[in-house]
This record gives C-alpha cells, sequence and structure tokens, in this order.
C-alpha cells in the first residue's frame, strides 16, 4: 500500500524525536509545522538547544522522551546507535508506545529488536527514508516502512508530516530491506554519472553542456539532476555524507550475504566509496565520487 501525502493535523499529539542530525533537524521541524508538541533529545548538546530555542521541548535522554511521549522517531546514524538508544528504551516501553526507526538499519537487527518491543506490549515500525536533506526540509522524503498494519495505520499521519510518498512495504523488515534496494540503486547511478561525466571532461567536452545535453532522454535521473549538478559545480558539501553512503552499502552487502545472492557491482561500488574515505574525502557529499574520475 502506497499512501501519497495529504498533510495531517498533528495539533495536540506530542511525539518524541531522537536524532537531531543533518535528517534528523528538518524532519523535526516538519513535524512542528504540522501541529506536533515535540519533545527532543540527540547525542550532542547542541543541535538539541537549537531546537528548544525554536520551541520544542528539550530532554536528558531517551528514557526521558519515552515518559512523555506515546509515539518515538528515531533518526541515527547506524544500527549499533539504534541499538543503544533501544537499549535504553525498553525498560521505559508499555503498551501504547510506537517507536518509528527512521534510519537505516540493519534488518536482522530490525527484526530483533521488534520482537524485542512487541514483549514489552508496545510497537515498532522501520520507516527509512530516502531523498537526502534537500527532501527532509521540503517534507517529501520517500518512506517506505516495515511492520504490522496497525502499527503502520498509527504511524502514517506522523509519516505524512514529513513524506510525500511513503508505502507500507510488508512484515517487520521490510522497510529496510526496500531501503537496501533503494542505496544499491543509488550508490550504482552515482557511479554511472560520475564516469560519464569524467569521460566528457577527459575526451574534452565540458561536462556541464553534456550533462545538460543528456538531461530529458533515457539517461535522466534524480542523480543526473541533482548529484550530477554537484559535480560540475564541485559543491560537495554533504546532503548524504560518503561515510553513510559506505555504511548502508555494507549493509546491503551483508544483506545479499545472508540472502544468498551474489552482487558483483555492489562490491565494486562499495570498494569506490572506501576509497573516498581513505583519501579522506568521507565528510564530502556522495557525489563526491567524481573527484575518483575527473581530472
Amino acid at each position: 500500500m502506497t499512501e501519497e501525502t495529504l498533510r495531517p493535523d498533528l495539533a495536540g499529539q506530542r511525539v518524541g524525536f531522537i536524532g537531531l542530525g543533518l535528517m534528523g533537524k528538518p524532519m523535526a521541524r516538519a513535524l512542528a509545522r504540522a501541529g506536533a508538541e515535540l519533545v527532543v533529545t540527540s547525542r550532542s548538546p547542541g543541535p538539541v538547544a537549537e531546537m528548544a530555542a525554536e520551541g520544542m521541548i528539550a530532554a536528558t535522554g531517551p528514557a526521558a522522551v519515552a515518559g512523555q511521549a506515546g509515539t518515538i522517531v528515531l533518526m541515527l546514524t547506524d544500527t549499533a546507535a539504534v541499538q543503544t538508544v533501544a537499549e535504553a528504551l525498553l525498560p521505559v516501553l508499555r503498551p501504547g508506545h510506537l517507536v518509528i526507526d527512521m534510519g537505516t538499519t540493519a534488518v536482522a537487527a530490525t527484526r530483533a529488536l521488534a520482537e524485542r518491543v512487541a514483549a514489552a506490549g508496545a510497537e515498532w515500525l522501520d520507516a527509512p527514508v530516502s531523498g537526502g536533506t534537500v527532501a527532509a526540509e521540503g517534507a517529501i522524503l520517500t518512506i517506505m516502512a516495515g511492520g504490522s498494519e496497525t502499527a503502520f495505520a498509527r504511524a502514517l499521519p506522523v509519516l505524512q508530516a514529513m513524506g510525500r510518498r511513503i508505502t507500507h512495504v510488508g512484515a517487520s523488515g521490510a522497510g529496510q530491506i526496500a531501503k537496501s534496494a533503494n542505496q544499491v540503486i543509488v550508490a550504482l547511478t552515482i557511479g554511472a554519472v560520475a564516469e560519464a561525466l569524467a569521460l566528457a571532461k577527459a575526451a574534452g567536452a565540458d561536462p556541464a553542456k553534456v550533462r545538460d545535453a543528456i538531461r530529458g532522454g533515457f539517461a535522466e535521473s534524480r542523480i543526473l539532476d541533482l548529484h550530477g549538478g554537484r559535480m560540475v559545480s564541485g559543491d560537495f558539501t554533504p546532503g548524504g555524507r560518503v561515510t553513510t553512503q559506505v555504511k548502508d552499502l555494507r549493509q546491503a552487502e551483508e544483506l545479499a550475504q545472508q540472502s544468498g545472492i551474489d552482487l558483483p557491482t555492489l562490491g565494486l561500488s562499495l570498494e569506490l566509496f572506501e576509497m573516498l574515505v581513505e583519501q579522506g574525502d568521507g565528510g564530502l557529499d556522495h557525489s563526491a565520487l567524481y573527484r575518483l574520475f575527473a581530472r
């Protein structure tokens, strides 16, 4: 089931939000614009103070968030961070709590956490996102969800405040499977655009004009548009960091191994992004893969 966003009215609803990084801050603001009262915490105190200055309620940690909000959104860096926060939440979760993990978390860990949360009488929904900071700021994220029908239905108004296309993919872990598939496509397409524009430059054409020339044809994509634009301008201010891409591709490769499938181009793509990290470009936007090829 896929839902196109009808902007909800969350007035009077209190939502917890844990993780105020590049993606988390604009997502929390989108919930606030929809009328929700936000209770927030994060690993670093700076973003919490920033959000508090905008009218959100600062909490001292995950347990304090759960004590004040029945619905809790997680937007954390990796599986380890999700597991750490979940361990803090589990002792205080009660029937009626709904935890929505919107980061990219390993499938096996997601299913294990969902079982533990269910044993506490609460619900867990994996709902990772795609679209980067641009989509987060515009509240037009693509959201892929895994979990029960009841958890999805309850979460939907919250998700609609942050996203445009929202799909219930299936049972617990299905959202994270979809996100792994998404990240494989993103990584390989960034690689294709980077190599194509580097070829244009090496062969003596203006990469920007080549990009303009091929837009609208079969090569058109959001990545040719946004990431290709970053490549020709040389502006690699992070919307999605190289280090995050590496983490996501490692999880996708692990999922492929667990599923008994060999994905050779995934492995090559991972190696290329790892090379970017090794040369000190891990903090740049993942479109910086262009720097491996362009001279």
